[in-house]
């Protein structure tokens, strides 16, 4: 899902914000974890890691409340990981982006017969969006905190998008907002409000293009010549959005692997 790479680019991107907003301090150095934990792997786009000072902030984003395993079983399984890789305190924040009366958002703790473990929630529609129009690492979720009027909020979104003064991070702002305001406004109404072509040029635009793009061909390949070498499938999977789209086209005069394999490496050189 877009939502995943957004939140896990703001987080990320701006680590200092997010333990500031989430715990509340300031720290010098945070380093941002891998998402890849000991023992049979967890992945997830929407999860991110920070190491702040000798603690760890773990964040995921959720907008769905169902989950398997459940949630609540997940933050034990993470926290219970995370302590035993790195050794040392743990604080675990489930964010919920999209309003919901699911009483799995309103419960912070897994409970079983033997084990009580907690753990916070923040459920952005109960939050005063004052916060999050205050400062850019934040803006995109602010289109999803508590307002009277949402398209107001979200004009008012859209205007602090504009006074950020360096292009590039205006850039990357306003795509994590389209993204993000899909939550909970119709796209057409989110791009009454912000320029078209500021939010292509972003990073995580390009990235959300390439990632669709890549699925879209892969499905087209194996379906012309089933599997592929892994190798290569690499290969492809770092072709940039432009690239997959004319390979799209070029795939009918392919006849075999190896003219795929071939016409790849060119567009590696290039």
């Amino acid at each position: 899902m877009s939502y995943d790479n957004a939140c896990k680019y703001l987080a990320e991107q701006y680590p200092g914000e997010f333990v500031r907003w989430l715990l509340g301090v300031e720290v010098q150095k945070i380093e941002v974890l891998k998402t890849e934990l000991t023992l049979e792997p967890i992945r997830a786009d929407s999860v991110t890691f920070l190491q702040a000072a000798n603690q760890i902030l773990h964040i995921e984003f959720q907008t769905l409340a169902k989950s398997n395993p459940p949630l609540n079983f997940r933050m034990l399984d993470y926290s219970v990981r995370l302590k035993r890789q790195y050794r040392c305190p743990v604080t675990q924040v489930l964010i919920f982006l999209q309003e919901t009366s699911n009483e799995v958002a309103f419960a912070e703790e897994y409970r079983d017969e033997t084990t009580i473990h907690q753990y916070r929630v923040v459920r952005l529609w109960e939050q005063d969006s004052e916060l999050f129009l205050e400062n850019p690492a934040l803006l995109p979720l602010a289109s999803l905190t508590r307002t009277n009027s949402p398209p107001a909020l979200l004009a008012q979104v859209a205007e602090q998008v504009a006074t950020i003064p360096d292009r590039e991070e205006r850039q990357n702002i306003a795509g994590c907002v389209e993204i993000l305001a899909g939550l909970r406004f119709d796209k057409n109404l989110v791009r009454q409000f912000l320029r078209e072509d500021i939010m292509k040029e972003s990073v995580i635009y390009q990235d959300i293009v390439q990632k669709e793009a890549f699925k879209l061909i892969s499905r087209q390949l194996k379906r012309r010549f089933g599997d592929i070498d892994e190798s290569l499938v690499e290969q492809i999977r770092n072709l940039s959005a432009e690239q997959l789209e004319d390979l799209a086209e070029e795939l009918l005069d392919f006849s075999e692997v190896a003219d795929l394999a071939v016409w790849v490496e060119q567009q590696e050189r290039n």
